[in-house]
């Protein structure tokens, strides 16, 4: 019990508040300037220190920026108060001109070298971390003065270093404190996604804005346990870009922005857009700035250019002009290849009768794979009647020559490759693979360059074998059953199947522009990655169960293969008697690895049932195990697996769903910006045909590299240097006039937004502190003229306790004041406001105390419950303890009349008492005090 009382408390270890330091720190709680600047005066006489801390570790400065009182903050800062990190307080308060002040006092006091203030102190008790200054603070409140203004005054933000950077400063930090490496970085980020830092910093906040975006998106990639935090500043990069697009207020100022170039000419009103700005925005995938109203609006105008009053027009005409179109997109074709820049050939150019064309031609493409797959050159041949010679090369047979309708199929993929090939020579090969639909297209591709190429080799197999023959023979064509496995007849019918159904599945690009199919091509999409997410999974079980069941099986299935008489290579030397007539699929099953996945694989839709199991020769502890495997298999697949992945893709559909509108108009603009592009105007089969223009295109570059070093070539080319550069100091003008109007209105509304909001707790706070300033003013008035103002309860100089008891106010206002004078010590004790005594000489103090003072009062009885027995101390009149309770200790120096009253009050503060000290020790020192 003993060295349970011995122990040390946590309380024990506070510096005490003496008296005068109470009261000054309540005087500025309530805002009493006139008391404060008196007792900041005689501080040195009353042995008061103005830098001592509350009980939550605030000084008075910073009780003086929460209360937002600026008159007691310059008084404090005249009186040389530490500052210390008051300047980071006031921001975070957002109490711009406390701001204002702490700066100017920061720049009279610094000296270049020396650490700030807030960074001086000691990083155990600091509020806020090492690497927060005070403009990234500022980013952080998102404060659009206090970012102004420090950067007015040259505060600047470091770009942080990479997350793989290996320079020594980064790896010295991680190997200090990896945790505190991470999260510098991310207050680094954070600060530079404030969209008012951004505004005020930035010369193109859209670019600025589009990139920080893609690299958070980067980081929440890289560093995983951080991935919402980034991901929530991304976010607020794009909402940022995305506003600004609110504040466009013309045509002209969206066109500027959109077709902004910084490597190119000016956009003049009128030319044809190539909208780079918003392609660097598809490319980074700035999804909402993409969907905006205003873009989209933009897009359609563009879209809908070649055909006037389309929109208006009701869903039939609507249909009958695209068909009317589509029919005639070789007439369209043949007319741009022979006069583009004819009336059909500026037709032909529009986006939308570009895009209409350009599907006619691949619905006739895959036109031509159906005919081809049904093998209309037969089924045509049947209807007129006309016999198919044996020795006729139809295309089933074996080295085969083409058809005419494989012809066409050759010539629509020679078209299909060649815009492939210049879309790759234009954007480059890594943003082409970026776009899956081009992975697709390639893979396609390659699919159809594979058969060609195979046929080919079948059709020289076949001619050398004939060749090879004796003249005049005929060699019967082998039929389908008597060729090789590995034919390349059959390979590129495999193929030609596959490439078949990649093409057929491309018209789900196509219904990117409906607004109905749209949305379901998205939600296809996403859903493709779930399975494609899945089915590793999936194989890692398909896997694991394959290879424990052909070890424990392969045995049997080799056993039932010998029933099986086409299976066995002396087939003669089977018993016809113990041939099984199911062996010869039976073996299969379980005879190696692959065929072992395979059933399990075809399993999970039911196709494999239990007489697999039913081997020649197993045993009945190998069987039942084998079942009990396949069991597990069954569960596992059908009940777990199958579940998550229709959850997976549940999940998908409702993050597309929830906002399918954004999703729908992002991958619809992508398809319409790839019409709006100048190459690629006919559509296959006809951009194979060599054309003019490309005739000409092709002479003016041979041209330039022959003649182009000529003097007047040379002349020429400084012109167009000079040209450039006028219209790049044009160009960027005019941006940058459009740019600030942007910011200016962003700014102007964000600031009525703020300014406008209902009545805040602040604004409550704010109230309160006036009204206890002008309380205090009040009673300093009525003071000075002579006025007893004893009854008021506010501080004064007679050192009476009374005067420090707790005034009126709200809750959390008589809450501080409580914990104030009540020594709620919960705070660290700062090292410049002195150090702290032992707990052996704090306690053997107040024994001296104890003696010192000839009468009993709660107090000591109060801390005697505190301390234990043996160290009950005795209130001194030079000393108060961070436990006293103030109102009582000069209650028994007052008269008589007035000792009844304050009994009254003490029976308020006996409850609060008895829950620190001992009860029992309570009520004997209240018996001994009624004596």
């Amino acid at each position: 019990m003993m060295e349970e009382e011995n122990v040390v408390r946590p309380h024990q270890e506070m510096a005490s508040l003496s008296l005068q330091e109470k009261k000054y720190l309540l005087a500025v709680e309530r805002g009493d300037v006139a008391s404060v600047r008196r007792m900041l005066q005689k501080a040195h006489e009353a042995d008061i220190n103005i830098n001592c801390v509350d009980p939550l570790g605030r000084s008075a400065l910073l009780m003086a920026i929460d209360n937002e009182n600026l008159e007691m903050v310059e008084l404090l800062i005249e009186h040389k108060v530490d500052t210390k990190d008051a300047l980071l307080h006031a921001i975070s308060e957002e109490f711009v001109e406390a701001v204002e002040v702490l700066l100017e006092h920061e720049e009279t006091l610094h000296k270049n070298g020396d650490p700030h203030s807030w960074e001086a102190l000691p990083p155990d008790t600091a509020t806020f971390t090492p690497d927060i200054t005070p403009l990234i603070l500022s980013a952080h409140r998102d404060n659009y003065e206090i970012i102004k203004i420090l950067l007015d005054r040259g505060s600047t933000l470091p770009m942080p270093h990479d997350v793989r950077c290996g320079c020594d400063e980064c790896v010295t930090s991680r190997m200090e404190d990896s945790l505190r490496h991470s999260r510098s970085r991310i207050n680094a980020y954070r600060a530079l996604a404030s969209p008012s830092l951004i505004a005020l910093s930035s010369k193109d906040p859209i670019l600025t804005a589009f990139e920080l975006s893609w690299e958070l998106r980067r980081l929440s990639f890289l560093e995983h346990e951080f991935k919402c935090e980034y991901q929530e500043l991304r976010r607020q990069c794009q909402d940022f870009a995305t506003a600004l697009l609110d504040h466009t207020r013309s045509s002209y100022e969206l066109e500027v922005l959109l077709n902004h170039d910084p490597t190119g000419p000016a956009f003049e009103h009128g030319e044809r857009m190539h909208l780079n700005r918003l392609k660097l925005a598809i490319k980074l995938r700035q999804k909402k700035f993409v969907a905006h109203p205003n873009v989209q609006q933009l897009l359609a105008s563009i879209w809908y250019e070649g055909l006037p009053g389309f929109r208006r027009k009701n869903m039939f005409l609507q249909a009958l002009e695209i068909v009317r179109i589509g029919v005639l997109f070789p007439f369209f074709s043949v007319g741009y290849i022979i006069a583009p820049h004819s009336m059909v050939g500026q037709t032909m150019r529009k986006p939308f009768i570009k895009f209409i064309c350009h599907s006619a031609s691949y619905f006739t493409f895959l036109f031509m794979l159906i005919l081809a797959s049904q093998r209309i050159e037969s089924v045509i041949g049947n209807w007129m009647g006309h016999e198919v010679d044996e020795h006729e090369p139809a295309p089933t047979k074996r080295g085969a020559a083409p058809t005419i309708v494989e012809w066409f199929i050759l010539a629509w993929v020679s078209g299909l490759i060649w815009s492939e090939v210049k879309q790759l020579w234009d954007v480059g090969l890594e943003e082409y693979v970026n776009d899956m639909w081009n992975v697709i297209d390639f893979v396609t591709n390659s699919l159809y360059v594979a058969t060609v190429a195979l046929r080919v080799v079948a059709y020289y197999r076949v001619q050398k074998e004939n060749e090879n023959q004796a003249p005049g023979s005929v060699i019967p064509a082998l039929q389908r059953e008597e060729w090789d496995t590995w034919d390349p007849m059959l390979i590129s019918e495999g193929l030609f199947s596959a490439a078949n159904i990649f093409s057929s599945l491309k018209l789900v690009y196509i219904f990117s522009v409906n607004p109905h199919l749209g949305p379901l091509q998205v939600s296809l999409s996403r859903m493709v990655m779930d399975i494609m997410k899945f089915f590793f999974l999936y194989v890692l079980v398909l896997f694991a169960f394959s290879c424990g069941l052909n070890q424990l099986l392969w045995y049997y299935a080799d056993m039932e293969k010998k029933q099986c008489p086409s299976a066995m290579p002396f087939s003669a030397n089977v018993s016809t008697t113990n041939a099984d007539p199911n062996a010869c699929t039976v073996w299969r099953r379980f005879a190696n690895l692959f065929e072992t996945i395979q059933t399990l694989f075809w399993a999970v839709f039911g196709l494999v049932d239990l007489d697999s199991f039913e081997l020649d020769g197993i045993k009945v502890f190998t069987r039942f195990w084998g079942m009990l495997m396949f069991g597990t298999y069954s569960v596992i697949n059908i009940v777990v697996l199958l579940n998550l992945l229709i959850a997976m893709m549940n999940h998908s559909y409702q993050l597309i769903s929830e906002r399918a509108d954004i999703e729908w108009k992002f991958a619809r603009s992508k398809l319409w910006i790839s019409y709006f592009e100048e190459g690629g105007t006919a559509p296959p089969p006809f951009n194979i045909i060599p054309t003019p223009k490309s005739a000409w295109y092709v002479a003016r570059w041979v041209y330039r590299k022959l003649c182009g070093h000529s003097r007047a070539a040379k002349k020429e080319h400084m012109r167009t240097i000079r040209r450039k550069v006028k219209q790049a100091s044009e160009r960027d003008f005019r941006y940058q006039s459009i740019m600030r109007n942007l910011v200016r209105r962003y700014v102007t509304v964000e600031q009525r937004k703020a300014e406008g909001e209902g009545v805040t707790e602040d604004d409550v706070n704010e109230i309160k502190q006036d009204i206890s300033a002008f309380r205090c003013e009040l009673i300093e008035i009525l003071k000075n003229s002579g006025m007893n103002t004893s009854t008021a309860a506010s501080s004064g100089t007679d050192g009476s306790l009374k005067e420090l008891s707790v005034g009126a106010g709200g809750k959390k206002n008589r809450q501080k004041e409580r914990r104030l004078m009540k020594g709620f010590n919960i705070g660290p004790q700062p090292g410049g406001s002195g150090t702290l005594p032992p707990v052996a000489e704090f306690i053997a103090s107040l024994q001296q105390a104890q003696h010192e003072n000839s009468h009993h009062d709660l107090f000591g009885s109060t801390l005697s419950g505190i301390f234990g027995p043996g160290t009950t101390p005795k209130k001194s009149p030079h000393h108060t303890s961070t436990n006293s309770v103030p109102g009582l200790a000069s209650g028994s120096r007052q008269s008589h009349t007035t000792r009844s009253s304050s009994r009254k009050k003490r029976w308020g503060t006996l409850i609060e008492a008895a829950k620190a000290g001992r009860v029992s020790r309570l009520i004997g020192k209240l018996k001994i005090s009624s004596h």
